[in-house]
């Protein structure tokens, strides 16, 4: 493989995923909230930690057994993190905002699976601890992979808006919300759904790896 067929590979798996055809969709209409918002004189950190504050309620909602008040506010929580990165790029976007986006994200993906063990243990509290330990490859191959990427000076067109560069999968931003909806919706089903995802999580790793590695390799290395 040659370091012109790699980003094509990545560009190629990565366009498959929802997230990019939901970003693709919604960001007219974020855009327009967000003219709103910033008209009003709000702030994209002010949508972050409004976003994270609804998260912290959701899963407060569903450890104390309420998923269908969670769900709601799951919902509300990633319209402002969908918000948040439209304000900053109507206003002035900051690696200080990126940061701060980025770890309440982390903290909120990993509240929900833990709010479904304190609600039910004896049930779920395996496969919580299974799909946050997933979630730590997923997490740590795409931190990694940013901060070396952005060392290295690479550059790529198959990003989403989040200040970094990053390779993509299979579990992203909508999967998950869309997994943590059917949770919600079904909570009976929790463990189900949270080992079928934790495996779609495997393939993510396995695939950012085998990307991750060939994209760093030192240059003289053949592909």
């Amino acid at each position: 493989m040659t370091r012109l067929t790699l980003p094509i590979t990545v560009a190629l798996f990565s366009f498959t995923m929802l997230d990019r055809a939901l970003q693709t969709r919604l960001t007219p209409v974020l855009q327009k909230l967000a003219a709103a918002w910033v008209a009003r004189g709000g702030s994209a950190d002010q949508l972050t930690w409004l976003g994270f504050g609804l998260g912290l309620l959701a899963a407060l909602s569903i450890a104390f057994q309420m998923p269908l008040l969670g769900l709601a506010l799951i919902l509300l929580s990633r319209l402002c993190d969908g918000l948040d990165g439209a304000v900053a790029r109507l206003t002035q976007p900051s690696s200080r905002g990126a940061f701060l986006d980025i770890t309440l994200d982390f903290l909120f993906y990993a509240l929900i699976p833990l709010a479904f063990a304190v609600a039910d243990p004896a049930q779920n509290a395996l496969a919580a601890a299974v799909l946050l330990a997933c979630f730590m490859g997923t997490g740590s191959s795409f931190l990694a992979f940013a901060a070396l990427a952005e060392k290295a000076g690479l550059k790529a067109d198959v990003t989403l808006p989040k200040g970094l560069y990053f390779i993509g999968g299979l579990t992203e931003a909508t999967e998950t919300l869309l997994v943590f909806v059917g949770m919600c919706l079904w909570p009976a089903y929790f463990p189900v759904l949270a080992y079928s995802y934790a495996a779609l999580c495997v393939v993510t790793i396995g695939f950012r790896l085998w990307v991750g590695i060939r994209t760093l390799e030192p240059r003289e290395d053949k592909f």
